[in-house]
């Protein structure tokens, strides 16, 4: 393939700006400084942009810090809604998608990918997928609440025979909670059927991926290569 689109995938650059980059000098290929982009190279070449190497990846994976007020789409379908596509690069928002939905006011961990076949394997109800949120709740979570939401707890959705379908059972600790479904509102309606509320909610790992607590809120970053490979089966989550 050529340089520049090496570069471009790679770095999460457009064509141009790739190509600008080797023009002045800022690639270098095998160790060797190289400013032309239509330059033939592998796969597997050893290409750097400003002294770091670069891994070259078909596919786009980035990792995003959401914050409060925006909804989980890459368009907005409701005049005067804000999405989180827009804290992206316009044409890098172009091109992926978010990796399911966090709330309009939940924050954290949010994934952007256009691997279609990954992002279908994180969602899949069958694979149990973790995501660990943070949260705050009033009143307090007693005993006997946590011991309900280990066990699962029923949030009023039914089968087709009228019975309830409860919960699969969470994990918490101190203040963080684990659940590998992804229902509507699913942790917010937990908590309320076992009488509380949640006032707060930050996810802060989901596939074995932890948030990079370094992201302001609306920051974001490509996810390293052990990131990707837990996120795209490779690894352990």
């Amino acid at each position: 393939m050529r340089l520049d689109k090496f570069v471009s995938s790679s770095a999460n650059l457009t064509r141009r700006d790739a190509a600008r980059a080797i023009a002045k000098g800022r690639v270098t290929v095998g160790g060797v400084t190289v400013r032309d982009g239509a330059l033939k190279v592998t796969e597997d070449a050893e290409v750097a942009l400003d002294g770091a190497p670069l891994t070259f990846s078909r596919y786009i994976y980035l990792m995003m810090n959401k914050p409060s007020g925006y909804i989980t789409a890459t368009e907005d379908a409701r005049p005067g809604e804000r999405v989180v596509s827009e804290l992206l690069p316009p044409e890098t928002a172009r091109r992926v998608f978010p990796v399911g939905r966090l709330d309009r006011d939940t924050t954290g961990l949010l994934l952007f990918t256009d691997d279609g076949a990954s992002a279908h394997r994180a969602l899949s109800p069958k694979h149990h997928v973790e995501k660990t949120y943070r949260f705050t709740c009033t009143p307090p979570l007693t005993d006997e609440m946590i011991d309900a939401l280990c066990r699962g707890v029923d949030i009023g959705e039914r089968d087709g025979a009228g019975n309830a379908r409860i919960t699969s059972p969470a994990k918490l600790s101190g203040d963080t909670i684990t659940i590998t479904e992804g229902k509507f509102h699913q942790i917010k309606r937990m908590f309320h059927a076992v009488g509380s509320e949640i006032t707060s909610l930050c996810r802060v790992r989901f596939a074995g991926i932890e948030l990079d607590e370094k992201l302001t809120p609306g920051g974001w970053r490509c996810l390293m290569p052990e990131e990707i490979s837990l996120f795209t089966g490779g690894g352990d989550a």
